[in-house]
């Protein structure tokens, strides 16, 4: 005796996990991307970090004071960059009348610096307008000593001792 066989109809795939799944992802993606910041777009310098393990810490987000030393890519001249990441911390100090900068600089994001007495004006006043202010240190390696030792002595001048040296890590 032979069993009879049911007709199979189609099967039916619910397609509802998927969708939730798929837009998990992307929201995921969405709040963990990172964007490049008004500094970074204006940037006609590039960097190359020495390599260092000795800290781990990161380079905070906010109230963050960054002198980059870079060499630029058009004319191969070394200058320090100037840049906070507080917009009103920046309008705060690039207005003020004891620094010494052209209306053109003071509506740029990050500064291209060559006194190094305008530099120790800059430091003053962004610590007098935020104490909160932390300070990095963004250096190509190919810089000689002189820049950073330079740097270093304004920063002195200007009581900003504590500061971030920022490095890539190797891999």
């Amino acid at each position: 005796m032979s069993k009879i066989k049911k007709k199979r109809v189609g099967f039916v795939l619910d397609m509802t996990p998927l969708v939730d799944i798929a837009f998990l992802l992307l929201t995921f993606f969405m709040f963990t991307a990172k964007f490049k910041s008004d500094t970074e777009n204006e940037q006609k310098f590039q960097i190359k970090r020495p390599m260092a393990s000795a800290d781990t810490s990161k380079v905070p987000d906010k109230d963050l004071a960054m002198i980059k030393i870079g060499i630029d890519t058009v004319t191969n001249d070394t200058a320090y960059y100037y840049s906070l990441s507080n917009e009103q911390d920046r309008k705060v100090v690039y207005n003020s009348d004891k620094v010494q900068l052209s209306d053109e600089a003071r509506q740029k994001v990050i500064l291209k610096v060559t006194d190094l007495k305008v530099l120790e004006a800059l430091l003053k006043q962004t610590r007098m307008a935020n104490l909160r202010m932390k300070f990095a240190i963004d250096a190509d390696k190919r810089v000689q000593y002189k820049w950073i030792e330079d740097l270093t002595n304004v920063m002195r001048l200007s009581n900003a001792t504590v500061f971030n040296f920022v490095t890539d890590r190797p891999s």
